[in-house]
């Protein structure tokens, strides 16, 4: 069974427990988040100068589109409010900043028909976070910046979260996509040649289910579910941010969603910082989850994004 919880008035832990258990949940725009939205408004508003930023991709070259988002993806990450804004929308949805622990949030574009879906513009197929080598106890919060529709939106394909699928995940090493593939992002453009995991044997998408929420509405999920990036046949650019947290409890214990099909190396659990004060978790906890990896590089442990200027 799976359910959709709208607007849900639950404790921080009952909503966890239920996300590990395959449930999704939908909410309302919030203060905080339309706080966020607005952020990420002005900075892409700002980078396109005069053009509309759903529409932009019809007055200019690809080349062109990738020269504006390639800097403004880092820019927003790296602006001295964004991280601020993450922690307001923590606080505002009950979490204990003291053990809620969160990553650097994404700034994403994902364009029509097509234009660009590699890259800086990455339409993800099928797929669970924890292929990527996140851990278990990952909790996905996205938004939409501008309205969207049906034919933008993500998918979840929740006959999998129970069902393993073969896939490359064992290929997949976390420390070499934050040296090599993640970095070089910018430079795919017409294809994208970078090494990610994706399912060995056919994806049935339907049954699917998407959600189309307002500006600064969140889905909240697991990160072990089974999700895409929906084919944008909208007509126009879909602007969306995510970020990710994992809670210190599940992460000691090495709880959270069960493990059907995930098999990376590395982890990503240095990426994240304490909602309090933005300290990192404790080594020793972390390394626990570095199993099959002889000796982690330094300069590959946390995704470090170039500060980038346009």
């Amino acid at each position: 069974m799976h359910t959709v919880y709208f607007d849900a008035n639950v404790s921080d832990d009952l909503r966890r427990q239920r996300l590990y258990d395959g449930q999704i949940f939908v909410y309302s725009p919030r203060p905080s988040t339309i706080a966020l939205i607005d952020h990420a408004r002005t900075m892409i508003e700002e980078a396109f100068g005069g053009l509309d930023p759903k529409l932009a991709q019809y007055e200019m070259s690809v080349e062109q589109y990738v020269e504006i988002v390639a800097p403004l993806k880092p820019q927003f990450i790296h602006h001295p409010k964004t991280k601020g804004l993450i922690q307001d929308i923590l606080r505002e949805f009950a979490c204990d900043l003291e053990s809620t622990y969160l990553d650097v949030p994404r700034l994403r574009m994902v364009t029509a028909n097509n234009y660009l879906t590699s890259g800086v513009g990455y339409a993800h197929h099928p797929h669970r976070d924890t292929w990527y080598s996140a851990p278990m106890c990952q909790l996905n919060w996205w938004l939409p910046i501008y309205d969207i529709e049906s034919e933008c939106s993500m998918a979840f394909h929740p006959k999998y979260w129970s069902q393993g699928v073969s896939n490359e995940s064992h290929t997949f090493n976390y420390y070499d996509w934050n040296r090599n593939g993640r970095k070089n992002a910018s430079q795919h453009i017409k294809s994208d040649t970078r090494k990610q995991p994706h399912a060995t044997e056919t994806i049935e998408l339907e049954p699917q289910v998407r959600f189309v929420c307002p500006p600064g509405g969140i889905v909240l999920f697991a990160g072990a579910q089974m999700h895409s990036t929906v084919p944008n046949t909208s007509g126009f650019t879909r602007y969306s941010i995510d970020f990710r947290t994992v809670h210190l409890d599940e992460v000691v214990n090495m709880g959270g969603a069960p493990n059907v099909d995930s098999h990376p190396t590395g982890t990503s659990l240095r990426d994240f910082m304490r909602g309090s004060d933005l300290s990192r978790l404790p080594e020793e906890i972390v390394a626990k989850y570095d199993v099959g990896v002889d000796q982690a590089p330094e300069d590959a442990l946390i995704f470090t994004p170039a500060t980038i200027k346009a």
